[in-house]
């Protein structure tokens, strides 16, 4: 309470603490149907089970956040500027444009993951029989053929929180089937079809929303609006391939553990490390919520060239952050072992090394959550590409090293690694460029 009260005076500081406190409840309701559906998905597959479905779900993410062009950040960075201005027909054609690039996209990674499944499962899942999962929870791709350029457009006309109502929404639905399939003794496809319909209401409801407000804002025919309005195209798809880059590569050595300790290990250990991985991201309940608010923010700030603002700005929520991350933090490191108890059961005690060691890494994370976006707003998205390249490979080199040797704690206590390493330096570059914009202007 103190420390609200401290901030109180601060009106930009209060808007995102209203917008993330309506994103933080929808969330944490979310959060305890998602607790519930872990507890009995664990209990009603097993560890090896368990395993299997999140290598399958997290090929299929990751195969499209490799072609994805993270459109989300295209569309708050400069359709969020346009729109300030009162540029409507420069951010309609932004929009528009991410839209289709977007929707194409989707459309090429679920024919790259139906080739692929045959492959993925011989190599991850290392399992017999299961390359028609891959190919069935691809369809979810189609369903979010629009997911990112959407959530942007909530996000700059100040309607994210809706976002939240809808992942409670997906959230309830998904948890009413597994409910159903762990008292009726349901078997893994049922599981991962509960899965699949959540992503489909969550992807074609947040299009939806989006369209209303895209409709309010710019009005009934903004996407009859031409290309040609479009300037700087240069550095839109500068920005977009930058994005791109950056985004494969911080889903290929920070987003896609599942997918290496499958190929590493096996679908057991898979389980394991998903239960820790899952127990872990806990901590992302309330970040997310300051992620989604705080992005648009920081942009503004930015384009007005307001540094001092932004440098208090940044030292709020970081302080904020850092007050319940490390609560959060101990917390998960002095009860891990009882949390992983109810939430899985006894027989996944084995994740709990791996839970303390994600846990250093992801605390550190989420105090500085804002790294990526700052850059980002400072127009410099070719930054994190080669901070997360040169650490993403040293992690990965040490994995071929170590993981298969010591296990699921080496590869925990390597994301941590990188977490550390990527976002410490991100956060510093940010703040170097904030001073250095700042003596410029004052010259």
């Amino acid at each position: 309470m103190s420390l609200f009260s401290k901030f109180k005076n601060d009106p930009l500081f209060a808007k995102v603490i209203r917008s993330s406190g309506s994103l933080f409840s929808s969330n944490t309701i979310s959060l305890g149907l998602s607790v519930l559906q872990g507890v009995l998905v664990t209990r009603l597959l097993g560890p090896s089970g368990f395993g299997l479905l999140g290598i399958v779900m997290a090929f299929a993410s990751t195969v499209n956040s490799i072609f994805s062009f993270r459109m989300s950040e295209l569309v708050v960075r400069y359709g969020g500027e346009y729109l300030n201005k009162g540029e409507k027909d420069k951010a309609s054609a932004i929009i528009k444009a991410a839209g289709l690039t977007e929707g194409i996209v989707s459309l090429f990674a679920f024919f790259v993951v139906m080739l692929t499944a045959g492959l993925a499962e011989q190599v991850l899942a290392k399992t017999p029989g299961a390359a028609w999962m891959f190919t069935v929870y691809a369809l979810g791709l189609l369903a979010n053929f629009n997911t990112e350029t959407s959530t942007g457009i909530l996000q700059i006309t100040d309607r994210i929180k809706l976002q939240g109502t809808l992942n409670l929404v997906q959230s309830i639905f998904t948890t009413l089937i597994i409910a159903g399939a762990f008292f009726l003794n349901g078997t893994l496809s049922i599981v991962l079809g509960a899965y699949l319909l959540g992503k489909t209401i969550l992807g074609l409801g947040v299009f939806i929303t989006a369209q209303v407000q895209l409709h309010r804002v710019l009005g009934n025919g903004w996407w009859k609006t031409p290309f040609s309005k479009l300037t700087s195209t240069r550095e839109l798809i500068r920005f977009a391939f930058s994005s791109n880059i950056s985004a494969t590569i911080i889903k290929i050595f920070r987003e896609s553990e599942l997918i290496w300790i499958g190929f590493f290990l096996d679908t057991t250990a898979v389980g394991y490390y998903r239960v820790a991985y899952t127990i872990v991201h806990f901590l992302s309940i309330p970040a997310d919520p300051l992620i989604s608010t705080t992005f648009p923010e920081i942009n503004r700030l930015v384009v007005e060239k307001a540094w001092q603002r932004l440098k208090d700005f940044l030292r709020k929520i970081t302080t904020l952050s850092l007050a319940y991350n490390l609560a959060l933090g101990l917390g998960l490191v002095l009860f891990g072992r009882w949390i992983i108890l109810i939430y899985s059961g006894e027989g996944y005690l084995a994740a709990y090394p791996a839970l303390v060691a994600l846990t250093v890494g992801l605390v550190f994370n989420y105090i500085l959550f804002w790294n990526r976006p700052l850059l980002l707003s400072l127009g410099l998205p070719e930054f994190p590409i080669y901070v997360t390249l040169i650490v993403g490979l040293l992690k990965l080199g040490l994995s071929f090293l170590l993981v298969a040797r010591f296990g699921i704690l080496a590869a925990g206590a390597l994301l941590s690694f990188y977490y550390i390493a990527s976002v410490g330096i991100m956060a510093w570059r940010g703040l170097k460029e904030i001073e250095r914009l700042e003596i410029r202007d004052l010259a």
